[in-house]
């Protein structure tokens, strides 16, 4: 299996697929496979993090999964398909995770960048995984977000059709179980009742940030399956 990870944050895709094969391991057989993980990220000290994750906690395991890393490390919106060394038509899998800006200018740039790089490295017969913020999609867009899911599917399709993709499935993933987004106070009502807390991140925040609040664990992102055109 060989996987693209554009705006790979510490090696984020990696360590998650590992883990989960890992632990399917005792309810059913997986058969042996080979990983070849390609890390495109901005920021070295991500691209760090990333191997010292893996070297730390996966490779230590009795059962390691037998994996090949590249970290590359390159501004995305700089990014020139006839200076770089992704190779070509080679990965199953590309996958893009919240690398996608509210400012309108910067996520136009930020797609005909993401459309070069899933044309020239994506096999023929290869998928792309997505997960954009619900904001961030319907924004680009002009649309209000509401219950309408013909609404909902026609604006996911153009999202990846300016990728040169083609629809396969997609997941809304929501922490309030509605597609209209909460007013602040409900939400925040909403979220003392019902969403678990980070307890650890949310002592961080208040002793380093200030912030006077708890801190919950929400989830509002579209997870997206398409496959090349």
């Amino acid at each position: 299996m060989k996987i693209l990870d554009v705006a790979a944050g510490p090696a984020t895709v990696a360590y998650g697929l590992a883990l989960f094969l890992q632990s399917t391991s005792g309810f059913f057989q997986i058969p042996k496979m080979h990983i070849s993980y390609y890390s495109l990220e901005k920021q070295d000290t991500f691209q760090f993090r990333g191997l010292q994750f893996w070297r730390r906690y996966i490779e230590s395991r009795k059962t390691p999964v037998n994996a090949y890393f590249r970290f590359v490390t390159d501004d995305l919106l700089t990014w020139n398909a006839s200076s770089s060394n992704i190779p070509q038509d080679f990965f199953d899998f590309t996958v893009i995770s919240h690398c996608f800006f509210s400012d309108i200018e910067k996520n136009t740039q930020a797609k005909i960048i993401y459309n070069k790089i899933i044309s020239h490295s994506l096999k023929p017969e290869g998928y792309a995984i997505l997960i954009i913020q619900d904001k961030k999609l319907f924004k680009a867009y002009q649309t209000k977000r509401s219950e309408d899911h013909e609404q909902e599917k026609s604006v996911v399709k153009k999202f990846i059709e300016e990728l040169g993709l083609e629809l396969v499935w997609y997941k809304y993933l929501t922490s309030t179980e509605l597609r209209t987004p909460l007013g602040g106070v409900e939400f925040i009502k909403h979220a003392k009742e019902k969403l678990p807390k980070q307890m650890h991140m949310t002592s961080l925040l208040q002793q380093y940030l200030g912030q006077k609040y708890e801190s919950n664990y929400v989830l509002d992102d579209y997870i997206i399956l398409a496959k090349k055109v």
